[in-house]
């Protein structure tokens, strides 16, 4: 044997000895972290979802600045606006034609423009009027154009101006400075008022017939829930005049008693001739009312667990999942809208959205008998909350930020008011264990990928959820949470709900809730619906979507 043979052997029996020595000390470690994540799914979009993607502040403000120049009008900020000020009241996104994105996003036209939608009140001429202009191209805005005509067959009449938060501010002050102070003894005496002791609640809607602006306001105390508070005193207010100092008092109810107004009632008081039922003072808590747990929890909730990571990807407005992948924006007024929606990769609706959540209530109160809630002319979208991780939504979801501008000049966020995450349902997909002839099992775990808003507009919490699941079939739910609305129960009260507390009646009402879903399912539809629960036959007229 040479010596280079030698060698070769001795340099091959420490590459073997090195080699045990490794696998004896790496024996019993824990694999190196993340030994197989998920494929990385591709996403085809390249961007195109943008054009459904909400406007940006940089795009809101941009849009207020170019308004501001170019009406030749005094614009005040809505944020402080009387009702004979001109104000921007709203700007949100510009929802391309429907054939025109298609033409786009199938390869066969241009990007349409981006563009915004601005709602004006114009209470400072001589016909005040509520006006909508199509603002663009942004980011640099060079046109607008008048679409109030075409949208509503004429102008707007001034009176039907959805509520600004700065009126609602007004309205509250006066009731401070103007009403209660003409019935001192009874508002001392009965109500307890001391000046921050009561809260207003609005009816809806602001009168009867076409041209009213009047509105009925139920009292409670100003308590934590104080929706479950109430004292037994309404107001009428008439406030269809410009001028807020013309605003009067047209009616005021009182444990099932109307007067012409607080100087009847605090007349009729100091004769002893009302029935008083004083209501006992809550805790600033609210009691009852208070949202604070009872009992301390026994034990941590489970926590939903993703070993590799998420299985859906977010980009922009744009999500992935599995077979599935959509566009998502959040309207100021109607909320949570998906566009573009697709099933391995054939398009299977173009819009699925959210369009109006209404209440009807009924009660033996003037307030409550007349109550018929349109949440959107509140603002659905406008009212969506920060979600609290591991309560609204699971730790490990995506949480994204909402912009607006709505009741104000100043662009606004809501940080982590979208979710999205993928949840176990808790019950296989498919299984079978066979127990004859052969014996095996086969199951599939059954997951969805859940997209959510929660919108606090006023009592209630409206939890919206898009749900799509792994067998192509694509659910929009939503719950009802929050607090109940409720009057004062006197007389025959309980005909019309349930007593919740001793001086409390907890309404009957009905919820309806209306989505807009344009199916695309084996090439385009052109045409869409509404989907939506009536309480009888609806008068409808037109096509699709029908006019009821």
């Amino acid at each position: 044997m040479n010596v280079r043979t030698a060698l070769v052997l001795l340099a091959l029996a420490l590459a073997t000895v090195l080699a045990l020595v490794c696998v004896l000390l790496t024996r019993g470690r824990a694999p190196p972290a993340c030994p197989h994540q998920p494929p990385v799914q591709e996403d085809p979009d390249g961007g195109q979802s943008l054009v459904f993607a909400d406007l940006t502040p940089a795009e809101l403000a941009q849009v207020v600045r170019y308004l501001q120049g170019h009406l030749g009008l005094r614009l005040v900020d809505a944020a402080r606006a009387k009702p004979s000020d001109n104000c921007i009241a709203s700007v949100e996104l510009q929802v391309p034609a429907k054939a025109e994105a298609l033409r786009f996003l199938d390869g066969a036209g241009a990007r349409p423009p981006r563009e915004a939608l601005a709602v004006l009140y114009f209470g400072e001429q001589a016909e005040p009027n509520v006006t909508e202009y199509v603002v663009g191209p942004l980011p640099a805005p060079v046109y607008h154009r008048d679409v109030t005509v075409r949208r509503y067959g004429g102008k707007v009449p001034y009176h039907r101006r959805p509520t600004l938060a700065v009126e609602y501010k007004q309205l509250a002050g006066f009731l401070k400075s103007q009403v209660f102070p003409a019935a001192p003894s009874f508002m001392r005496q009965v109500m307890e008022y001391d000046g921050g002791s009561l809260a207003a609640l609005t009816a809806a809607p602001r009168g009867f017939q076409s041209g009213d602006r009047i509105t009925w306001f139920a009292l409670f105390q100003n308590v934590s829930g104080f929706f479950v508070h109430p004292v037994g005193l309404e107001v009428l207010v008439d406030h269809s005049s410009l001028d807020i100092s013309q605003w009067a008092v047209s009616r005021v109810f009182y444990n099932g008693q109307y007067y012409r107004d607080m100087v009847q009632l605090e007349s009729a008081y100091v004769q002893g001739r009302i029935s008083v039922e004083k209501v006992r003072r809550a805790p600033r808590d609210g009691d009852f009312s208070s949202m604070k747990p009872r009992a301390p929890w026994a034990a941590l909730f489970p926590l939903q667990y993703e070993p590799q990571g998420p299985r859906y990807s977010v980009r922009n407005n744009h999500v992935l999942y599995q077979a599935w992948s959509f566009a998502f924006g959040m309207s100021a007024s109607t909320g949570l809208r998906l566009f573009d929606i697709r099933h391995k990769g054939e398009r299977v609706a173009y819009e699925i959205s959210v369009q109006e959540a209404m209440s009807v209530y009924g009660s033996n109160c003037p307030a409550g008998m007349s109550t018929r809630y349109m949440d959107g002319s509140f603002g659905i979208g406008r009212y969506t909350s920060p979600l609290v991780r591991g309560v609204d939504c699971p730790y490990l979801a995506t949480y994204l930020d909402v912009h607006f501008l709505a009741h104000s000049q100043v662009p606004q966020s809501t940080k982590g008011a979208i979710c999205i995450f993928e949840q176990n349902l808790g019950s296989p997909l498919r299984r079978h264990y066979s127990n004859l002839q052969s014996l095996y099992y086969g199951g599939l775990v059954n997951s969805a990928l859940v997209l959510r808003s929660i919108a606090t507009v006023g009592n209630y919490d409206y939890v919206w959820d898009f749900i799509f699941y792994q067998n192509g079939a694509i659910e929009g739910k939503v719950q009802a949470t929050g607090y109940a609305s409720s009057s004062f129960l006197h007389g025959d009260g309980l005909r019309y709900g349930n007593r919740v507390w001793e001086h409390t009646l907890g309404t009957i009402h009905t919820h309806f809730i209306n989505y807009k879903v344009d199916l695309d399912v084996g090439g385009r539809s052109g045409s869409s619906f509404t989907a939506c629960h009536y309480p009888g036959k609806p008068q409808c007229r037109g096509g699709l979507p029908p006019v009821c």
